[in-house]
C-alpha cells in the first residue's frame, strides 16, 4: 500500500515547528572573535549543529558529533551512502526586520526567523523525511546519513572536516535550494582588493563600511567624511537620495558629514535582486574632491562596479547556454583613513571562463591604482547529467507531490554542498510560487511549503534508497 506522505508530514506539524523554533532561537553566524578550542567558529554553529543532533537523538537515531564542527544522523545498512547535506549555520540578522530574527514568529500562514529559508527549515524537513520512514518501519537498503555543516555561509570548515574523517558518499542532495531540483552549479570565486588607506585633496573619508558577507547584497552603508563645506554636502545628498532607490540620513556637525545609505539586502548570488547601499552611497561621494586611496577607492566602486551585477564594465561578462550569466556581487566595503581600505567581490561564472580572467579583468581596472588582490577560495562549476538516476527520480517524485509535470532541472549561481559530491545535486525546499527572502530582513518560508518539502523527501528518500 502506498503511503500518503503529505498526510504524514501534516502529522508532524507541531513537532516540526516545535523543533524549528529552538533551531531558529539559536543566533549561529560564524564569530571568530569567539573562537575558542571547543568552538573553532564561534559558539552559535556548533550550537545549533548540537541542537540537531539533539533531536535526533530524541527521536532514537544513531548520531555523531565530529568536533563540533560537523554532526551526522544515520539511519539503514548497505555499502553504499545516500548523504542529507544541511547546514545550521545562517547569515548574521542584519538590520530592517519587524519581527525578532531569532524568535520563531508565525504570522499569516509563515513561518519568519533567520534561517527558516536558508537552511534549518528545509535542513529540518529533510530530517522529519528520514524521521518518516523510521516511524513507519521502512529500513532503507543503503546507510542514509543526514549531514549538518557548521559554516556554509563562509568557508565549508565543517564540510570539509566531515570529508576529511570520514568516508565519501556515494550520493546525495542538499536541501539548501529550490525545487524543482538543481543539478548545476556556477563556478564560485572571491577577490579581496586591497588598498592603503591615503587621503588627499580638499575632502577626507575617514571611514567608509558596507556589507556582512561576500555573498550578501549590503543593505546598509555608512561613511564618515571631514569636509569645509559639511552643510552644502547634507544637503547634497538629501537631493541624492530623494532621486536614487534608497533611503537614507545625513547628520552634520562642524566639519564632519556622517552619510547612512539603506538599501536592499539580497542573496549574492543574483544581485539584480538587491539594492547596494554601498555602491550607492560611492556614486554619491565621486563627485567630491578625494585623493589618494579614498579617491580609488570610491571611483572603482562608482564607476566600475556600481550597478553591474553582469560585470559588463570590467569586460567580463560572459554567458554560458546551458548556465546563464556571469554575475558579481560587491559584498564588502571598508576604508579606515591611514589604514586600509577593502573591496570584497563575489564572482558566480559558468563553464567557459574562471578565476583566470576575472582576476585579469580586475587588475586592469585597477591598473592605474596602487593596489593588490587578493584570490580567495574558489569552486569551479559542478554539473550532474540529469539523465542520472539521482536526478531522474528525484524529478519524479517532485512532479508526483506537485502535480507539476513540466517541471525541469535547473543551473543556478548558488552554491550548495551538492557540489562535494560527484553525484551530488540540490533539491529544495524553496517553490518557484514563494519569495526568496534567503540573506535579508524578515527571512520566512511558508509553513505549507515546508511541510510539502517534508512530504517530498519523505518519498525521495525511500525512492533513492529501496
Amino acid at each position: 500500500m502506498a503511503l500518503d506522505w503529505q498526510k504524514l508530514a501534516n502529522d508532524y506539524r507541531d513537532d516540526y515547528v516545535a523543533d524549528l523554533k529552538t533551531l531558529v532561537s539559536i543566533d549561529s553566524s560564524r564569530d571568530d572573535s569567539l573562537a575558542t578550542d571547543e568552538f573553532p567558529l564561534g559558539p552559535g554553529p556548533a550550537k545549533a549543529m548540537i541542537a540537531f543532533m539533539d533531536i535526533a537523538k530524541r527521536d532514537g537515531f544513531t548520531v555523531k558529533n565530529l568536533d563540533n564542527l560537523a554532526g551526522y544522523v544515520e539511519y539503514g545498512e548497505g555499502d553504499d551512502t545516500l548523504a542529507i547535506l544541511g547546514h545550521a549555520d545562517v547569515m548574521p540578522a542584519g538590520k530592517g526586520w519587524h519581527t525578532d530574527p531569532f524568535t520563531l514568529t508565525e504570522k499569516d500562514g509563515n513561518l519568519y526567523g533567520r534561517g527558516t529559508s536558508d537552511d534549518k527549515g528545509p535542513a529540518l524537513a529533510a530530517y522529519y523525511g528520514l524521521r518518516m520512514l523510521k516511524d513507519q518501519g521502512i529500513v532503507p537498503k543503503m546507510k542514509v546519513r543526514f549531514i549538518v555543516g557548521t559554516d556554509e555561509e563562509s568557508d565549508w570548515t565543517g564540510m570539509k572536516h566531515y570529508l576529511d574523517v570520514e568516508p565519501a558518499p556515494t550520493l546525495g542532495f542538499s536541501p539548501d535550494a529550490e525545487f524543482p531540483l538543481i543539478n548545476g552549479e556556477k563556478g564560485n570565486v572571491t577577490f579581496e582588493t586591497h588598498f592603503k588607506g591615503t587621503n588627499g585633496g580638499d575632502v577626507t573619508l575617514d571611514e567608509f563600511d558596507s556589507g556582512l558577507r561576500m555573498n550578501m547584497v549590503p543593505r546598509d552603508a555608512e561613511a564618515t567624511v571631514t569636509t569645509a563645506a559639511g552643510i552644502q554636502m547634507g544637503n547634497a545628498f538629501n537631493v541624492f537620495l530623494a532621486k536614487a532607490p534608497v533611503t537614507g540620513e545625513a547628520e552634520v556637525t562642524g566639519n564632519q558629514v556622517k552619510l547612512h545609505v539603506v538599501g536592499k539586502a539580497a542573496h549574492g548570488m543574483e544581485p539584480k535582486n538587491g539594492i547596494n547601499a554601498g555602491t550607492y552611497l560611492a556614486t554619491f561621494l565621486t563627485a567630491y574632491d578625494f585623493g589618494g586611496d579614498a579617491r580609488d577607492f570610491l571611483s572603482l566602486l562608482a564607476d566600475q562596479l556600481h550597478d553591474d551585477s553582469r560585470a559588463h564594465k570590467l569586460n567580463l561578462a560572459y554567458t554560458d547556454d546551458v548556465m546563464g550569466d556571469l554575475t558579481m556581487n560587491v559584498g564588502i566595503m571598508n576604508f579606515v583613513a591611514d589604514d586600509h581600505g577593502l573591496i570584497n567581490t563575489n564572482f558566480r561564472y559558468p563553464t567557459g571562463t574562471g578565476a583566470a580572467n576575472i582576476l585579469a579583468g580586475l587588475q586592469q581596472a585597477t591598473a592605474k591604482m596602487a593596489v593588490t588582490i587578493e584570490q580567495g577560495r574558489e569552486m569551479v562549476p559542478h554539473y550532474v547529467d540529469p539523465s542520472d538516476p539521482i536526478v531522474a527520480t528525484l524529478m519524479d517524485v517532485y512532479r508526483e507531490q506537485t502535480g507539476d509535470t513540466t517541471a525541469q532541472p535547473e543551473v543556478v549561481g548558488g552554491g550548495t554542498y551538492g557540489r562535494l559530491m560527484k553525484r551530488g545535486v540540490a533539491f529544495g525546499a524553496l517553490f518557484a510560487h514563494t519569495q526568496d527572502t534567503m540573506h535579508q530582513a524578515d527571512e520566512f518560508q511558508p509553513e505549507a511549503d515546508l511541510l510539502k518539502a517534508m512530504a517530498i523527501y519523505g518519498q525521495a528518500i525511500d525512492a533513492l534508497t529501496k
